[in-house]
């Protein structure tokens, strides 16, 4: 996969504002022993490019020139995308940081899971699919690093049953840096429903007669008949 980018020659906020005012994305390039690189990317080829790679597939970078021209040599860098900084506001992407890789070095990279299937647990006992992780990280070449790593539910047939780091199949040349008994989604049991008593009701003192002031009330008009 390829991505061209331009040099930048101006900095600053007020820069980077004019720049997504053309449709191009603020950038920069680093890695081990090269010089950091400043470069704008179009918007509309980076959200192709990263909705594709996300931040575990290498791309080429194609520098200071356009994909197919021969009327300027283009200098080809190896990267994966690192970070993705969005406004806070518009939610659109405002900045990217690329990071520079050598083809016969090993790196570190935080792979994304997908959960696929539903949890047999959640069906036929009501279970709560409790997703402790994301993402894992992994140590590999960079042409050897996946995707993504697929997590099937179906595998949760019971309660308090896990899947675990260890069932992940994991491809030739990749090793995975998180213990393998580390848990990665669980079928916990259903909340047990809250019984709320009724709170007593409110009564009203002068609602409430009293069975000596009835009677004697009773007597004194009886007496008062017979008078």
């Amino acid at each position: 996969m390829e991505l061209t980018v331009q040099t930048r020659e101006k900095f600053g906020a007020t820069a980077s504002k004019a720049a997504r005012k053309e449709g191009l994305i603020p950038a920069e390039l680093y890695g081990h022993g090269i010089t950091n690189g400043h470069f704008s990317v179009a918007a509309k080829d980076f959200t192709k490019a990263f909705k594709e790679a996300g931040t575990s597939t290498v791309l080429y970078l194609l520098i200071d020139g356009e994909k197919g021209s021969p009327a300027k040599k283009q200098e080809k860098k190896p990267a994966i995308i690192h970070s993705v900084a969005h406004d806070p506001l518009t939610g659109d992407i405002a900045h990217v940081d690329f990071y520079a890789v050598r083809m016969d070095e090993m790196i570190t990279a935080k792979i994304p899971l997908k959960f696929v299937n539903e949890a047999p647990a959640v069906r036929e006992k009501a279970a709560i699919i409790n997703k402790s992780m994301a993402e894992i990280e992994v140590e590999a070449l960079p042409q050897d690093l996946p995707h993504e790593f697929t997590i099937d539910l179906s595998m949760l047939d019971d309660l308090d049953k896990s899947i675990y780091v260890r069932d992940i199949k994991v491809p030739k040349g990749v090793k995975l840096l998180v213990e393998g008994d580390t848990a990665i989604a669980t079928a916990t049991p259903p909340l047990a429903e809250e019984v709320v008593e009724a709170a007593p009701a409110d009564i009203d003192i002068t609602d409430v007669k009293v069975e000596g002031e009835e009677k004697k009330a009773e007597r004194e008009k009886q007496n008062a008949e017979k008078n």
